[in-house]
């Protein structure tokens, strides 16, 4: 990496003591961040660094993180004070001699710095080879050009900085395709049909959804504005839609009126407006109708296939459709009390309709969510999530929800292939169902898998930008990408929108760990417990987290607490793993991770990736496990 000062002679010939001065403080902000990226400074030429790197990548995230703080600096100063630096990068052979770096590799980075703008960063094309999947921020290709004193011409890329992304957004049209369904209001008499309006808002996200040149936000980030609404053009901005659709739902015993309008999210014009006065029988065509005047609206051409998908009605028992509802209402709550209680009202919807197919995928997705939140064992929560969801698919095979939960049944079965194949599956029949995409995130790295799982869990945050579990996930990709930095970003990004969200916190607590900031960690302990409180459950992640906060005295009396338990209440047994590696207890972590193993618990399927498993890596009985697996070597 090659570094130097925008204008900094013609600085110097104006002002010499402020050019000295403006030097001495380049070296101290750019030599406070060399080291968090394994950065070796060569040397210094004049106004320039040259630095070596273990890692394409770390250089990358190095010059980015330089440009960054500049920036930062820069933006309350006058432009005379400012600083602003230009960087090349480029990967190449070098031969080492008393200290320094010589050869064409250094001579090419000298070079492709002077490209960049200001506050810019170049890269050659051999850099954006091993980057262009890993990197967050645009890389966009420059001119051919002839560098002085070498021979051979070099592709070079420019990374885009957010402050130039943030400044152009403005100017780019937002994709009226792109659309965002707000929660419909609930005008009923009775403030307990809430639900109602809540599930009439998701079945239409569900049904607009079908249209495949519609891209449609999911449902858990339209509801954050049900509680804080907020001005049309304001989401629009917010989750990048150029469409919303707004409305209000009136159910009066057996009728029902639904008010919609479309609104035009860059001007906050309306495109279309419909009053609905049916039956309540009548719901489904209603659902068919908005979506194909929304279609007309934007212009949007309707395949046979996606009218043939809009207007399917999944039961013709309002009954049973109710009870649906109320179901995915509770579901929603992700409570521990929600989803079994959801259950049951699937049961009952199953009871009036047994082909409803929707409500046996539901009664799968609510036990998937007693499995992954730890309330259930997997040997009790997955062959129930199975039954049902095969009933699901015999009656639907084109259910691209059922596909996704079955594809979670697979993955807990690490039947990794079939897993795979369920998922894209689900992506073919619904591209914009972001869950669908968040679990094939998750398996991708369990698969080792972690570019494509990034990209994945993009995805997902690009269907369901305000989504705190989203989020997260993108956060515990990168921790398995050793990114920590990037890892506590997305934690505290989640935490923002949800400061009681206790996975972002077990997670922030880890990558602060992982950091070697301990300090930050334990500070966060006390509010860990505040919100979790003494449960049982979470007995193995105590263990394991005092353990790491070399807390080895609570470590080992809360091990034996969840060990005198286990017969009566679920404890990961990968966590008590964990747990027994921190505290150095190898073989006692090997017993642990064979039960896992045996339990096929869910907390093993990161076993290939996880850096807390980093000490185990090189032992056979590590390798044997995995091959068990199936995940490899």
């Amino acid at each position: 990496m090659f570094t130097d000062i925008v204008g900094y002679t013609a600085l110097a010939q104006a002002n010499e003591d402020h050019a000295l001065a403006s030097l001495e403080e380049n070296r101290r902000i750019l030599r406070s961040i060399f080291p968090r990226f394994n950065g070796k400074e060569i040397k210094t030429m004049g106004d320039a660094f040259l630095v070596e790197f273990q890692s394409a990548l770390d250089a990358v995230r190095c010059s980015v993180d330089i440009q960054e703080e500049m920036h930062a600096r820069n933006v309350s100063l006058p432009e005379g004070k400012r600083l602003e630096l230009r960087v090349g990068v480029h990967l190449g052979d070098v031969v080492e001699r008393e200290g320094d770096i010589l050869g064409d590799a250094v001579n090419i980075s000298s070079r492709i710095g002077p490209l960049a703008a200001p506050s810019g960063v170049c890269i050659s094309e051999q850099i954006y080879d091993q980057v262009r999947n890993k990197m967050e921020l645009p890389l966009e290709k420059l001119e051919q050009r002839t560098l002085k004193n070498v021979k051979t011409p070099i592709d070079v890329y420019r990374i885009v900085m957010p402050w130039e992304a943030s400044s152009t957004k403005e100017e780019v049209e937002l994709d009226t395709r792109r659309i965002a369904v707000l929660p419909l209001q609930n005008m009923s008499p009775d403030p307990n049909d809430e639900y109602f309006a809540d599930g009439m808002t998701e079945e239409l996200i569900m049904t607009l959804a079908g249209v495949r040149e519609l891209t449609v936000i999911a449902r858990t980030s339209v509801m954050q504005y049900k509680k804080a609404p907020k001005k049309v053009l304001d989401i629009g901005r917010e989750l990048s839609v150029g469409t919303v659709l707004e409305g209000s739902v009136r159910k009066a015993g057996n009728k029902v009126r639904i008010s919609v309008q479309l609104i035009d999210a860059r001007n906050d014009g309306h495109i279309w407006a419909q009053n609905y006065d049916r039956e309540l029988d009548d719901i489904f065509a209603i659902q068919s109708e908005i979506a194909e005047k929304v279609a007309e609206a934007l212009r949007v051409r309707l395949l046979t296939g996606d009218r043939e998908k809009i207007q399917k009605e999944p039961t013709k028992d309002m009954e049973a459709h109710t009870l649906y509802l109320k179901g995915r209402y509770y579901w929603n709550e992700r409570s521990e009390e929600g989803l079994k209680k959801a259950i049951q009202y699937f049961e009952h919807a199953i009871e009036k309709d047994p082909l409803y197919a929707l409500a046996y995928v539901g009664i799968a997705d609510a036990c998937i969510g007693l499995v992954s939140f730890e309330y259930m064992g997997l040997a009790e929560g997955l062959p129930k999530a199975e039954q049902n969801v095969a009933k699901a698919l015999k009656i639907d095979d084109e259910l691209g929800e059922a596909h996704t939960a079955f594809g979670a049944i697979l993955m807990d079965r690490w039947e990794w292939s079939r897993a795979e194949m369920e998922f894209r599956r689900a992506i073919e029949l619904n591209p914009s169902y972001a869950t669908a995409h968040h679990w094939y995130s998750i398996l991708l790295s369990a698969l080792g898998r972690l570019d494509e799982s990034l990209i994945e869990i993009r995805r997902a945050h690009e269907l369901d930008p305000l989504s705190p579990m989203v989020i997260t996930c993108m956060g515990v990709v990168y921790h398995y990408r050793r990114e920590y930095d990037r890892a506590i970003e997305a934690h505290k990004k989640a935490l923002e929108m949800e400061p009681d969200f206790i996975a972002a916190y077990f997670n922030l607590v880890e990558e602060y760990i992982q950091a070697s900031m301990v300090k930050e960690a334990t500070a966060l302990v006390p509010r860990l417990k505040e919100l979790f409180g003494d449960v049982v459950a979470a007995k193995g992640e105590w263990a394991r987290l005092y353990a790491f906060l070399g807390r080895e005295q609570d470590a080992r009396r809360t091990l034996k607490e969840a060990e005198s338990i286990r017969g009566e209440h679920y404890i990961s047994p990968s966590e008590m793993a964990a747990a027994h590696m921190c505290l150095g207890e190898i073989d006692a972590a090997f017993e642990w991770l064979e039960v896992a193993y045996r339990e096929r618990s869910e907390g093993l399927q990161d076993l290939k990736v996880e850096p807390r498993f980093d000490p185990i890596r090189s032992d056979p009985r590590y390798t044997a496990l995995l091959k068990k697996m199936g995940l490899g070597a």
